[in-house]
């Protein structure tokens, strides 16, 4: 069976992610940055009939410990076929965006933009050898009109990027890899603290949508693809 590896996996979208895909058939590696957290995630997974093998400790705040990630993923996981970046960090939502501190500024762009870069690109040796796959959970890099934390966005429209260059450049050279991205909309979870707002949808029902996507048999490469695009409702 293949293999995944989800980060930010112990909650949120990233557990609903390990759930569908491995109840559709994957192998399951939780990637987390706490090995309580994971090991509860990984029980609670299993209970629900998920294939769960292993976790692995993701810690995008630190690019050289992800160095040694990936060399562990290599060694215990040499089939991997996909990986899933979930992972991120809202920023402060207490301040207007115009009085963020720069700390928390940088650790939003270094956790969902630069850590996840590193990962990436860490990995796509490993990727390019079993033709694997990129999928990176994500949001318009356009203002929502009701939830817009400016690093966040920011951080996100870098990543949207990334992935736009890099789909590109796989094609251009070659390398059997595909990587797109995937919006699941307004979705109620920690992130957000919780929003069930205009447009807003459970963690099971966009998860089971992105598992769809990814298991649909179809080329995305350099795709944003919006499961609930956020409409504007005027409120």
């Amino acid at each position: 069976m293949a293999k995944v590896l989800v980060t930010g996996a112990n909650k949120g979208i990233g557990y609903g992610i390990c759930k569908y895909l491995g109840l559709s058939g994957w192998q399951v590696i939780v990637g987390a940055r706490n090995k309580e957290r994971a090991e509860a995630a990984i029980k609670a997974l299993r209970q629900e009939g998920v294939d769960v093998i292993g976790w692995q400790h993701v810690d995008l705040c630190n690019n050289n410990s992800l160095l040694v990630t990936a060399k562990e993923i290599k060694e215990k996981y040499p089939d991997l076929a996909l990986l899933v970046n979930n992972a991120g960090i809202p920023g402060d939502m207490e301040v207007p965006s115009y009085k963020s501190e720069m700390r928390d500024v940088l650790e939003t762009i270094q956790v969902n933009y630069v850590g996840t870069f590193a990962l990436t690109r860490a990995l796509i040796p490993l990727l390019e050898v079993n033709k694997g796959r990129i999928v990176n959970i994500t949001v318009p890099s356009e203002v929502s009109p009701y939830w817009h934390p400016m690093a966040y966005v920011a951080s996100k429209a870098a990543q949207n990027a990334m992935t736009s260059i890099i789909a590109m450049e796989f094609d251009k050279n070659n390398l059997p890899i595909d990587i797109f991205d995937i919006h699941p909309g307004a979705t109620t979870t920690d992130l957000n603290n919780h929003y069930t707002g205009p447009g807003s949808h459970s963690v099971d029902v966009v998860s089971e949508k992105i598992a769809a996507v990814i298991n649909d048999g179809k080329r995305h490469q350099g795709e944003f693809i919006e499961l609930y695009p956020i409409v504007d409702e005027g409120r």
